[in-house]
């Protein structure tokens, strides 16, 4: 894939999924690992992809 294709397709995204590959570019330039966990208290104990409020 090029990145011209990459850019159409991130466009193309809706904004919560945006959001959730902005996370995951984030995460693998940082070298932290994503993940999915649940909180009591935070979005009605919905999981979540860890330390953010994006549901899964």
């Amino acid at each position: 894939m090029t990145l011209q294709q990459l850019q159409n397709q991130l466009l193309a995204l809706s904004s919560a999924e945006k959001a959730q590959a902005i996370q995951i570019l984030v995460a693998s330039l940082s070298g932290t690992r994503i993940g999915i966990e649940k909180t009591p208290g935070v979005m009605g104990g919905d999981a979540c992809i860890r330390q953010t409020r994006i549901p899964v």
